[in-house]
């Protein structure tokens, strides 16, 4: 018996099995959480299937989470599924990657409505439909963030002020629904060799400065946050909410690289 035992959970954001998604969802079921899954489009489907076999889900739901009807219609599926839900994991972010390099002086308004729409605003609708589903019993919303939303990072622009609105939106979704005993937080990992990190410019230099400047001498792997993931969801972060965990080894803490290394 696991500590999610009994637990059920939606895992939002897989692309295949490097994502930060995938190791929090493997993480979820070892510890006995049953699972269902969205993805956007029919390639990502592909991708998606057999991961979400290997864990023993077989609910797999086509989401737009700029399109209200097909959350609805999402949310609505899961509900004749289920008749509760006990944790979501939004791992959604995107923007148009020719706009992650350059300057921020340059990102377009059409490209920053995007970013924003998708990154920040989709959890506050991810949590309404969610919320009819964990209103009885509570629950724990979680999303994932990155450094980048407090402190200026090569080549992330429009994504570092969109990662600080969701952080923004993860507090007040605390409090909004903390009384009915919904947990909403954030995972901040460092940085990650993921498919959506790929978009990010000179991403690689970034992971080898993380590496090796962090006080714990190594970047995040997807087993810790993952693990971080299935506190977060268990009774063990029923007093939890609000927050921002790093996961980063500590390089969030540094003011300056290791002396070594200046």
């Amino acid at each position: 018996m696991g500590v999610l035992s009994g637990k059920r959970g939606l895992v939002m954001g897989v692309a295949n099995d490097r994502s930060i998604a995938w190791g929090i969802a493997k993480a979820c079921a070892d510890a006995g959480a049953e699972l269902a899954f969205t993805y956007q489009g029919e390639a990502f489907g592909k991708r998606l299937e057999p991961l979400a076999y290997s864990v023993g889900s077989d609910v797999m739901l086509d989401v737009d989470v700029t399109d209200d009807a097909s959350l609805d219609t999402a949310f609505g599926a899961l509900r004749e599924r289920w008749d509760r839900l006990d944790f979501v994991i939004h791992a959604i972010a995107y923007s148009d990657k020719a706009e992650l390099s350059g300057r921020i002086l340059n990102t377009t308004r059409a490209n920053f409505k995007n970013s924003m729409d998708i990154s920040a605003y989709s959890l506050i609708e991810v949590a309404r439909r969610a919320h009819p589903m964990m209103v009885e019993h509570g629950g724990t919303v979680l999303t994932l963030t990155y450094l980048g939303s407090s402190r200026v990072t090569p080549n992330y622009n429009v994504m570092g002020m969109a990662k600080a609105a969701l952080e923004a939106g993860v507090r007040y979704l605390a409090n909004d629904l903390g009384r009915e005993g919904i947990r909403v937080n954030a995972i901040s990992p460092g940085p990650m060799k993921t498919l959506a990190a790929s978009a990010i410019g000179g991403v690689r230099k970034t992971y080898r400065h993380t590496e090796a400047n962090a006080p714990l001498g190594g970047n995040a792997t997807l087993e810790a946050v993952g693990g971080t993931a299935v506190y977060l969801c268990s009774d063990a972060g029923a007093c939890t909410t609000g927050e921002i965990i790093h996961v980063d080894g500590g390089f969030h803490v540094l003011g300056m690289p290791q002396f070594d290394n200046l």
